[in-house]
């Protein structure tokens, strides 16, 4: 099959290892296949394809789009490498306010999903990074919105020493108890990928 689905700690943050085939030729490998995904508990469409190129020590987040145009992220990077983060910001949720991260690079080539209710941001390892990212909403200058990258609350151990370069923008964000947050947790009406395994479901994991 072209991918592993692999839940982090956080229920719905899923890790996405594709199959790579490689030759003397180079290395080629599947992005993106609707059926696997929804075979595989993800089942959305996505709308828009984005790009960035950032510099060793760039940080880039924590960014959300505001209900009705919120926005579930599949991210990868296509160069360099980024420490990549989800943090859940659905009220009520019982891991609301924790964070999960992953190394993202163009050498293990894993992608992450991270789905709608959660802030999402990324800091940049090697000397300059390629990110790409597909989402299930297109961008809305106006539920734009984000949460501070050093939220004490929130407590992410980012790998970088000192203050990392940041837009304006990104540098005057609210702590998370002060941001623009309209996300409600529901109990999901089917199985997290994590209660599929425990289960022994018939959905697949590869």
């Amino acid at each position: 099959m072209p991918f592993q689905f692999r839940d982090l700690e956080i229920a719905d943050v899923i890790l996405i290892e594709p199959r790579q085939f490689g030759d003397d030729r180079g290395v080629f490998m599947e992005t993106y296949r609707a059926s696997e995904f929804q075979e595989n508990g993800m089942d959305m469409s996505f709308v828009q394809d984005n790009y960035s190129r950032s510099r060793q020590r760039v940080l880039r987040g924590l960014h959300y789009q505001k209900s009705p145009q919120a926005q579930g992220k599949l991210v990868s990077v296509v160069r360099g490498e980024v420490f990549d983060v989800a943090v859940d910001i659905r009220r009520g949720s019982p891991t609301y306010g924790e964070w999960v991260g992953e190394v993202l690079s163009d050498a293990n080539r894993h992608m992450l999903y991270i789905p709608p209710g959660f802030a999402h941001g990324f800091y940049v390892l090697s000397h300059e990074a390629d990110f790409v990212y597909k989402v299930t909403a297109e961008y809305s200058a106006a539920l734009d919105r984000g949460i501070r990258w050093d939220d004490p609350e929130i407590g992410i151990s980012w790998p970088c020493d000192g203050v990392p370069l940041l837009s304006p923008k990104d540098s005057q964000l609210p702590l998370l108890r002060d941001a623009d947050n309209n996300f409600e947790y529901a109990v999901p009406e089917t199985y997290s990928l994590r209660d599929i395994q425990t289960s022994g479901d018939s959905h697949r994991r590869d």
